[in-house]
């Protein structure tokens, strides 16, 4: 006797237990089936006969009567996170992602992905976990290390310089020191080999500065021991390293490195960190601890000489941000209100930002005052 037929299974439940039974046996037949995309539809439609709406776009709110959304809504938001974990199970990351999107839950294919070991070469499968992890933003400090792992360096700088406006402040910290030390160590090891072949019996040495200390041979003939690019660009992410990040000691040490190179490979940057590595040295400097005052007045001097408006603002934007993520928030604000607020109106709400944190709601008033900014000034008005 053959089989019955799904379908012939569905009309024996209409017969037997209405409607709700014909989508409850659907949606059973679908879990075996692994039809999970199909399942999603079928959960939605059930919601939508019970609440009386058209059935031929399960999906979708638009045929929904504006006082039952919600509850739609809720049943749309279950499904969605029921045929996410399923995909996930059956681990479909990509089209698990579809639906944990859709519905503002990222965080289990997160879990997933942070989970995952870091792919040794390049797949189907690594190619996946970069493009959820890092270009879709589901976890970007784990996509770039993976991509790191798989790509190289060049690729990972290109990406990550693509990427970094869309990244979080606490993120690009921790991508700046991945990337930091990876590259230090690729330094490092190069030129441990350069020394020990010159200097076999060379006590060892535990840091980059002190390798190269008194070795001034390294850098002879416009010689180098790190793709040069690679290096600037390194240094230039690191600016996004916290204070008190172990990190900041490496890109320091890659300063110190970098200003030994041969001047033509040495690039300029934008103010003001024209002088790019000694200025990176200076500011890596400051967010360690050490000599702040000769760091800050490093700055500020660029800040006193500089006629430029925009580069003007570019360098008060530096000092501002090295005082504010030291907490020095009475020195900031001066700087903030002064070169940056007055040209930048993008900068207003970090101005009041700062200003809240620092507790100073007089200050905010004013500056509000002065620029006419009514919003501002009611809003500070009404938290002081």
């Amino acid at each position: 006797m053959a089989a019955e037929t799904p379908f012939a299974e569905l009309q024996d439940q209409l017969q037997a237990g209405g409607a709700t039974a014909v989508f409850d046996k659907l949606a059973g037949l679908l879990r075996e089936q692994k039809d999970y995309h199909k399942l999603f539809d079928a959960l939605c439609a059930r919601k939508k006969f019970e609440l009386g709406a058209p059935l031929h776009r399960p999906t979708s709110f638009d045929d929904i009567p504006a006082g039952k959304r919600d509850e739609f809504e809720v049943a749309y938001m279950a499904a969605a996170r029921e045929v996410g974990q399923l995909l996930l199970a059956d681990k479909k990351l990509g089209q698990a992602w579809i639906y944990f999107h859709a519905i503002r839950e990222t965080q289990p294919v997160r879990d997933v992905i942070d989970a995952a070991p870091v792919p040794r070469e390049t797949s189907e499968e690594s190619e996946e976990l970069i493009d959820l992890a890092f270009y879709k933003l589901a976890h970007p400090v784990k996509g770039m290390q993976i991509m790191l792992r798989t790509h190289g360096t060049c690729s990972t700088i290109t990406s990550l310089d693509q990427q970094f406006q869309n990244l979080s402040p606490e993120q690009r910290s921790q991508c700046a020191a991945i990337l930091v030390k990876s590259l230090h160590g690729d330094l490092l090891q190069s030129i441990q080999h350069e020394v020990k072949q010159r200097m076999p019996f060379a006590p060892p040495a535990t840091t980059l500065r002190e390798l190269i200390a008194g070795r001034e041979w390294l850098f002879a003939d416009n010689n180098y021991h790190i793709d040069v690019s690679h290096l600037h660009s390194t240094v230039r992410f690191a600016r996004s390293l916290v204070a008190g990040s172990p990190e900041l000691k490496l890109a320091l040490d890659l300063t110190e490195y970098a200003s030994q190179l041969s001047p033509q490979f040495q690039y300029a940057g934008e103010a003001p960190f024209t002088d790019f590595y000694p200025a990176h040295s200076q500011f890596f400097k400051f967010l360690l601890g050490e000599n702040r005052d000769t760091a800050l007045a490093y700055f500020q001097q660029q800040l006193d000489r500089e006629p430029d408006a925009q580069d003007k603002a570019l360098i008060a934007y530096v000092l501002v941000d090295l005082l504010a993520r030291t907490e020095q928030l009475d020195k900031a604000l001066p700087l903030a209100e002064q070169y940056l607020v007055s040209v930048d109106p993008d900068f207003a709400a970090a101005f009041a930002e700062l200003c809240q944190q620092a507790g100073r709601f007089d200050v905010l008033l004013k500056s509000a005052q002065d620029r006419s900014d009514l919003v501002t000034f009611a809003s500070a008005l009404v938290q002081k």
